[in-house]
């Protein structure tokens, strides 16, 4: 059987899934605080398995098809569970139906990610990526989850809504830059954005972790704020274009 080199991206493919089986096995004894941090390290594969593609250039269709499935299993399934487990399952029937937002709108975000792939490399994603959703709950929960007294009293009432809120970001028509990739070129072609990425690097290693959350919940708040400015401004762009014409008694309309 002939290996080749489109075996290494594949494989680190393969390696996010299996994070996320782990990340759902260990949340269903308890072990939230673990299930987090295999959330985490399928985020570094799922990174890794794009780097890999572009080195080796080997990306393909069927890359796309199976990191889809990678993801549903490690960013949608995986952080579901999690959010349950660890304390919406208090809610019941409304527990299991928020929860579920998160893979269920994941699933709906990576299809409607690859009907409209055009190409493999992007400048911008629509909607809130997978990966940084689920990034997003597994760091609130490293942050507010502690094995001696469980969620935090104070973080637990915002679970639901944290939760309910990436399901919609996921589907929604916002748009979110996509990452600076690490080489000279980005660099000179970016140099702030690529100071940020670093020292944004440099804040979660430094905090343990700690720095992510909020580094998270800015981007995803930026992505929010530049799309309300933009409507905003195309609104106000359309109704200065309906003022500049006349309307006639025949009710026709000169400019």
């Amino acid at each position: 059987m002939k290996i080749t080199r489109a075996v290494v991206p594949s494989l680190f493919t393969v390696l996010n899934m299996f994070s996320g089986f782990m990340s759902i096995l260990h949340a269903s004894r308890g072990e939230f605080l673990a299930a987090s941090w295999f959330i985490a390290l399928a985020a570094g594969f799922d990174a890794l398995d794009g780097v890999m593609a572009r080195i080796t250039k080997t990306s393909s269709q069927f890359g796309v098809e199976i990191d889809s499935l990678s993801d549903v299993v490690s960013f949608g399934a995986a952080p579901a569970f999690l959010v349950y487990q660890m304390d919406l399952y208090r809610l019941e029937a409304v527990g299991v139906v928020v929860s579920s937002l998160l893979m269920v709108f994941a699933g709906l975000r990576l299809a409607r990610f690859n009907s409209n792939l055009k190409g493999f490399d992007k400048a911008y994603f629509v909607g809130l990526p997978v990966p940084m959703s689920a990034l997003t709950v597994a760091s609130y929960t490293l942050n507010f989850f502690s094995n001696e007294s469980g969620l935090s009293p104070q973080a637990a009432p915002f679970l639901p809504y944290l939760s309910a809120g990436l399901g919609l970001l996921m589907v929604s028509k916002i748009r979110y830059n996509t990452l600076p990739k690490p080489s000279v070129g980005t660099v000179r072609k970016h140099p702030v954005g690529s100071i940020l990425a670093l020292a944004a690097v440099v804040a979660i290693a430094w905090t343990g972790g700690k720095a992510l959350l909020p580094l998270l919940l800015a981007v995803i708040l930026f992505g929010i704020v530049r799309y309300v400015v933009e409507f905003i401004r195309r609104a106000r762009s359309s109704g200065e274009e309906f003022d500049d014409t006349d309307i006639t008694e025949s009710g026709q309309i000169d400019r």
